[in-house]
């Protein structure tokens, strides 16, 4: 293991501040007009579809430059041959040095030909289109046709974009030397997006489906109108709206994906079809994958695509990055902060300028040196970046945490021959996944102050004592509970918090009156939906009032509990709207009636036979 303290080494300090720090649209001033010209055609693909591509060349004609593709459903504006862009590729350093860079609005979507498919799948011997064959084809078109190109393409993405970049990568052009897939989603059913622990991230869906899922009438270049929900508040709209089968009188039949959703409520051929992971074989030029610790819609993904390449691809030059960031946020702003968290850095342009640029450089254009560790993790709670030969790393060891009575937590197994602690779950109050006052989900609730929920009935706290020493975890969380339910199913949420010393004083200046004395960082969660405890594809009623087992990931973090403070666990049986509810009863939910939804009684048990705990990852001293 290898360690590299290139951001300060600072203890975590508390700082309300917006999540979007440093536009960098504004940062990244460039006039791109005075040195491209901006190209817009029609590339044929193999089954004649056209897809709409806008090419932003360089006016200097006296050397070659690689292209740099990206592929999106969100637009690629601004479209007409006159309008230029502010930053060309993922910023405008690629401008500054010299990147035929090329956006492609995908196919079905804007001004593309053809229809839309969320997330199609790969099916081999099939000549139905998809998004690998689709970049084939453009990058084939691109290298055949475009002037002054080196020979060599780049791809890179971010989110639904990062997902198209692993789909270029399967059965590959030859031209292709470099791809970054960022934030990529690989299944949209075991963790990304849409679903986590077989429970239905309702909010996210409703809000992506409604804006960019919809039938168009005819290629266009305008986008959606948002959905208007008639109320700032979410969980009023999402109570309103009731069982999730209630959400086509908002759709009807123009969102065929949500339709294809509420069809599959297991792990069956639709989702598995679209599971990336197992195509990602014979991959033979270099991939930079990144992920954000408090990414929120696609913190799954990049994992399990990094664990693929590992298995699959041994010996492929792989590289992984995992920062401080929301969703996308190392492409978008400074990443010196996040909510009331300040990192000691700027964590997102260190990655743009020392991560990234190096890395197209260094593979597309044989320029420069990268220099970059296999894997590249940023310790939250010291503000660290560390480097690693593998994720998690190879000297580490594994610490129970243990509920006891009394809301106790502690790395000693309960004593006792009898224990539980129980609590309501009633879905018509179900407990809130933020503090804020929103109808889409946001990013900053993924390091909340958890106190807004910790008095409630429906929350089992646990606590350990003040630390006497740092703790730092470097890998997976895991949580065994064992329970029981007046009901035939039920969800389970479980949340890692850490909790700042009382007398941690509040920041200044503090325009939003943090207390940042007891503030509980919520650090890492996740749900899993009871039914599914065994098999996602096979659901099992839960037997009233059995004593069962459930053990579900809660996902992976490098952070570090620093001496003074306290680690927490939360248990609930509702996150609202975030995750829909769980009627508590066995049936189809997205099929569920309003009168399917009841309370039931929830117990954790904690004995000695019985005992529930989380399994940290230590990184070993």
């Amino acid at each position: 293991m290898k360690f590299c303290a290139i951001a300060a080494a600072l203890m975590m300090s508390m700082f309300l501040v917006p999540w979007g720090s440093g536009d960098l649209a504004a940062q990244d001033r460039y006039d791109v007009k005075a040195h491209y010209d901006k190209t817009e055609v029609m590339i044929p693909m193999r089954d004649g579809v056209k897809l709409f591509t806008i090419i932003y060349s360089p006016k200097d004609k006296s050397r070659k430059y690689p292209i740099l593709l990206t592929r999106t459903a969100y637009g690629i504006p601004p479209y007409g041959p006159d309008n230029f862009r502010t930053v060309v590729g993922p910023n405008n350093d690629f401008a500054r040095d010299g990147y035929i860079v090329v956006y492609q609005d995908a196919r079905g979507k804007f001004k593309s030909e053809g229809e839309f498919i969320h997330h199609v799948p790969i099916l081999k011997d099939s000549d139905k289109p998809n998004e690998s064959k689709d970049t084939y084809d453009t990058i084939d078109w691109l290298v055949k046709n475009v002037a002054n190109n080196n020979g060599r393409v780049g791809q890179w993405g971010i989110s639904w974009g990062g997902w198209q970049v692993s789909m270029g990568m399967i059965d590959a052009h030859p031209a292709l030397k470099a791809s970054s897939p960022q934030a990529p989603p690989q299944d949209q059913f075991l963790g990304d997006d849409h679903h986590s622990g077989g429970a239905f991230q309702l909010m996210y869906a409703f809000a992506w489906m409604s804006g960019n899922a919809r039938q168009r009438r005819a290629p266009s270049e305008r986008q959606d109108i948002r959905f208007d929900y008639g109320t700032p508040d979410g969980v009023e709209f999402f109570l309103n709206l009731g069982a999730a089968s209630n959400a086509r009188r908002y759709f009807e039949d123009d969102v065929p994906t949500w339709n294809d959703y509420m069809k599959h409520g297991t792990y069956d051929e639709y989702w598995q079809s679209r599971n990336v992971p197992k195509d990602l074989k014979n991959i033979n030029h270099a991939v930079l994958i990144v992920a954000g610790w408090f990414d929120a819609q696609d913190f799954w993904g990049p994992f399990r695509m990094y664990k693929a390449m590992r298995e699959f691809n041994p010996a492929n030059k792989t590289y992984y990055v995992i920062g401080p960031w929301h969703h996308g946020g190392w492409g978008r702003v400074d990443g010196d902060t996040l909510g009331h968290l300040n990192f000691g850095s700027k964590t997102g342009e260190y990655y743009r300028k020392e991560i990234e640029k190096p890395f197209f450089d260094y593979f597309l254009k044989d320029e420069g040196k990268f220099t970059m560790a296999p894997v590249m993790a940023f310790e939250t709670g010291t503000n660290t970046w560390r480097n690693y030969d593998v994720w998690p790393p190879a000297q580490r060891d594994e610490a129970r945490l243990y509920l006891h009575e009394n809301g106790k937590l502690g790395f000693t197994p309960p004593s006792l021959s009898t224990g539980s602690d129980s609590f309501i779950s009633d879905p018509a109050k179900p407990v809130p996944y933020s503090a804020e006052v929103r109808t889409i989900e946001g990013h900053t609730f993924m390091v909340e102050d958890q106190r807004f929920v910790w008095t409630r009935p429906d929350v089992l706290v646990y606590q350990t004592d003040v630390l006497t020493d740092d703790v730092t975890i470097a890998g997976p969380v895991q949580a065994k509970l064992h329970v029981a339910t007046t009901g035939t199913d039920a969800d389970f949420v479980v949340k890692v918090i850490d909790v700042f010393p009382g007398d941690t004083p509040d920041p200044r200046p503090n325009p939003y009156g943090v207390r940042s004395g007891g503030f509980q960082m919520l650090l890492v969660a996740d749900i899993l939906r009871a039914k599914f405890r065994n098999k996602f594809t096979t659901p099992e009623a839960m037997v009233p009032n059995k004593v069962t087992t459930l053990e579900f990931p809660l996902g992976d973090r490098h952070h570090t509990f620093r001496k003074g403070h306290k680690i927490m666990i939360q248990i609930q049986s509702t996150w609202f709207p975030m995750f829909d509810r769980n009627p508590q009863t066995f049936v189809d939910i997205y099929h569920a009636k309003d009168s399917d939804y009841r309370k039931a009684t929830h117990t954790v048990y904690r004995s000695a036979t019985a005992g529930s705990f989380i399994t940290l990852t230590l990184r070993r001293k």
